[in-house]
């Protein structure tokens, strides 16, 4: 049943995510086909190959008798060529499953990627599916690549592993990809985990998200709500390494009339009233102009001077605390001491 979903912008409405819509019932699994659904076979023969690098060459060849049985089991017909390092399967006239040529070719392209053949045959049950992530052109940089790569695999792989548990998949990091091998549900949050590392986004965020997911799933009055609410939402905080000038330059308001034309030289003289001055009163004058700076200088010289000279203010001395003198005296305890200190006197003398 298809649902209708609102593809265009429309104001007060939102778009309807058919996932949100569509109800799976717990444990259902999709019925695979028989061969008693299909004896005649294929129409058409198809074919695929995928080429492998050369230090993969000395495996698949260890492992391709298993590789061959496996796929003769489903009549699909695998060939190695170690000239060109090329793999190829095909489907015969006796392959009932005409879907099982795009598992075949999924299993080729993950013992390409370094995935050993006991993860890669899994792809060929109906549940599971394959998704070979490109991540060498999300990053230009290098080293940043290299960074961010290992950011993923974690320290002794501990973020791998905790991905692949949360997600139910096999992960595995070689070169320039990365391949993923799993449940449907499972591969759209790697990915999604994938891409966002690469993009400067730390893995443990969707980590986090992924296990409150898990949790509330199994909540069975949870399932059916919105859990915006328990799913946190993480503000970045990259700051700009660049380094900010010290005099920022502040965007004038923007007129379309041109700037005002500077007075030139001529226009400032008869604005003061230069310009009819005679050679002899402008030379004066300009003298007149130089000694008053000389004088300043002199002064503000004499004045550096003089502050050497000037005795620092000294701080107030602070007032001293008067002991204070209990007004009660206790007669008889003075009567003894008195008592004592005569008879020390007698015992001395």
């Amino acid at each position: 049943m298809d649902f209708p979903v609102n593809k265009g912008k429309q104001k007060g409405k939102k778009t309807v995510n058919q996932e949100e819509l569509l109800e799976v019932p717990d444990g259902w699994k999709e019925p695979g086909i028989a061969k008693e659904q299909n004896p005649h076979g294929v129409v058409s023969e198809s074919s695929f190959a995928t080429l492998f690098p050369k230090y993969r060459e000395n495996y698949i060849n260890e492992c391709w008798p298993l590789v061959k049985k496996t796929l003769g089991d489903h009549n699909i017909k695998a060939e190695l060529d170690l000239v060109e390092g090329s793999m190829t399967v095909r489907t015969t006239k006796k392959t009932w499953d005409p879907y099982i040529i795009i598992k075949a070719r999924d299993l080729l392209k993950l013992l390409a990627r370094s995935v050993p053949y006991e993860q890669a045959v899994r792809v060929l049950e109906d549940d599971t599916a394959c998704d070979i992530i490109k991540i060498g052109s999300l990053t230009r940089n290098k080293e940043r690549f290299v960074k961010r790569r290992q950011r993923l695999i974690g320290p002794n792989g501990s973020t791998l592993k905790a991905i692949e548990i949360l997600t139910d998949c096999y992960i595995l990091v070689q070169g320039n990809t990365v391949s993923a091998l799993g449940p449907y549900k499972g591969l759209r949050e790697v990915r999604k985990i994938v891409e966002d590392t690469m993009k400067n986004i730390h893995p443990i965020y969707n980590i986090k998200t992924l296990m409150i997911k898990k949790e509330l799933a199994k909540d069975p009055e949870l399932r059916n709500e919105n859990w915006e609410r328990f799913i946190p939402k993480f503000k970045s905080k990259n700051i700009s390494k660049r380094k900010q000038p010290k005099k920022k330059r502040v965007k004038k308001p923007y007129t379309p009339f041109p700037p005002p034309q500077p007075e030139s030289k001529v226009d400032k003289e008869l604005a003061s009233g230069e310009y009819f001055l005679k050679p002899h009163q402008k030379k004066a004058k300009i003298q007149q102009e130089k000694k008053e700076k000389q004088l300043k200088a002199v002064q503000k010289s004499q004045e550096k001077r003089a502050k050497a000279f000037v005795a620092p203010k000294e701080d107030a001395a602070p007032p001293k605390k008067k002991q204070k003198v209990s007004e009660a005296v206790n007669v008889e305890e003075l009567k003894k001491k008195i008592k004592k200190s005569q008879k020390k006197k007698l015992g001395k003398s």
